[in-house]
């Protein structure tokens, strides 16, 4: 393995491994497997990249300090040559949040400087530019992250939003430079770590950009960014002669498929209304699920009361609705039942033999992600070919494979679902 990921949840592992599989032409990409939390056994030796998708986002920082540590010393007894500390593209992190104390955990840990902070994904609208993150032509504190149910975002400047959660201080790459090219970007680099900065916020408004920063990185142990930081790395690796390249085939299913969506973004609304127009759908009752008077076995009766059209079931709401039911239930309450549900249906699913599931929404995905691995007493998938930027199929189990899609909620078309379960069934 010569690329290791700590993604601090699922969707962002599968961005970030869809983009170190496929590469760009004509290098391509790398061997590329996802992991649902730490394996506790050695990594196929076939994989060069290798993806450990936490469930950290939103948790206490010391709780994804020690789980990205521990991350970190599998990677590296793997044999990886450069770690990466996955976020997202949108820098979901309050002032409270972890990405500051694990970015700053992992330095040490490596005894690093100079390390790139870089959330850039132009192919999704995510830009930085003089230290502010954009998504498309708004900054993000306008993008309608402010109104995030987790993690509202209100400020846009990376460099005080990183200042609030590390004890780093951190320097800035401003964009003439990266556009002056690789060796300029390696230069500020070297010079933000000899003035004993721990960071360095990289501008980025275009996959050009992040290109040559890929180049800048050749050899650096430890980067931290979005999945778009990952674009130009693999060719390191393959022009250097220790990389094969080229992704694994991935075996198409067939049968009755199902869509669970958690997320609760513009995006994924979008998506929902989008499916109802020709698809059945349920709305979850969330004070039934919170008073235990709706359960997985009513999702999973109305899924399969459905198999045959691609059926829906969904929490999706607009922002009001969200605060009030946290209002009324408690924050973290709503969103561990709402997992717990998403999880325990994707498991009767796998049980009843459903292998084509859509998943929407950071948090639920990664509870589905671990349900459907224990059930299948599994710890590795394959990255197979990209749905929507961003959102790859997923594969598990060789002999009688099961096919995901776990996408981050602001992520996908508008006919993302259906065009989902569509590419599960090939070619691939």
């Amino acid at each position: 393995m010569l690329i290791g990921v700590i993604a601090d949840d699922f969707t962002g592992g599968s961005d970030i491994a869809n983009t170190l599989a496929k590469g760009v032409p004509p290098a391509g990409g790398l061997r590329t497997a996802q992991y649902p939390g730490v394996p506790t056994t050695p990594a196929d030796p076939a994989i060069e990249a290798g993806v450990i998708s936490l469930k950290s986002r939103s948790a206490q920082a010391a709780e994804a300090v020690a789980d990205s540590l521990v991350a970190l010393n599998w990677l590296l007894a793997q044999g990886c040559e450069q770690i990466i500390f996955k976020y997202c593209s949108t820098f979901d992190s309050t002032d409270e949040g972890n990405i500051g104390p694990v970015a700053d955990a992992l330095a040490a840990a490596l005894d690093v400087a100079g390390v790139v902070v870089c959330p850039a994904f132009p192919t999704a609208g995510r830009t930085v530019y003089q230290g502010h993150l954009f998504v498309f032509d708004r900054l993000l504190s306008e993008s309608g992250m402010q109104n995030h149910p987790l993690t509202p975002m209100t400020d846009p400047d990376l460099r005080r939003v990183l200042a609030r959660q590390s004890a780093g201080e951190i320097g800035l790459v401003a964009w003439p430079t990266v556009a002056a090219g690789s060796v300029a970007i390696r230069d500020a680099l070297d010079r933000i770590a000899a003035e004993g900065q721990t960071f360095a916020v990289v501008d980025a408004i275009s996959d050009a950009d992040l290109m040559q920063i890929g180049l800048a990185l050749d050899g650096v142990p430890l980067l931290t960014g979005g999945s778009g930081i990952a674009l130009g790395l693999p060719g390191n690796f393959i022009r250097a002669g220790k990389a094969k390249g080229g992704a694994g085939p991935v075996q198409p299913v067939s049968g009755p498929g199902a869509i669970l969506a958690g997320s609760c973004s513009g995006a994924t609304r979008g998506q929902v209304d989008q499916h109802l127009a020709d698809h059945p759908g349920l709305a979850i009752d969330v004070p039934a699920v919170m008073e235990g008077r709706v359960t997985a076995a009513d999702l999973v009766a109305f899924i399969t009361a459905n198999a045959a059209r691609a059926p829906l079931v969904y929490s999706s709401g607009a922002p009001e609705q969200v605060t009030e039911m946290q209002r009324r239930f408690g924050r973290e309450q709503v969103a561990a039942s709402l997992d717990a549900l998403f999880a325990d249906t994707a498991r009767e699913l796998i049980a009843q033999g459903y292998r084509r599931i859509v998943v929407a929404g950071g948090e639920t995905s990664g509870a589905v992600a671990q349900a459907v691995t224990q059930a299948l007493r599994v710890d590795a998938m394959r990255i197979g070919p990209e749905i929507d930027p961003g959102v790859p199929i997923l594969s598990l189990n060789k002999d009688q494979p099961v096919l995901l899609a776990l996408k981050s909620g602001n992520f996908g078309a508008p006919d993302f679902f259906a065009k989902a379960l569509r590419m599960m069934e090939g070619p691939l």
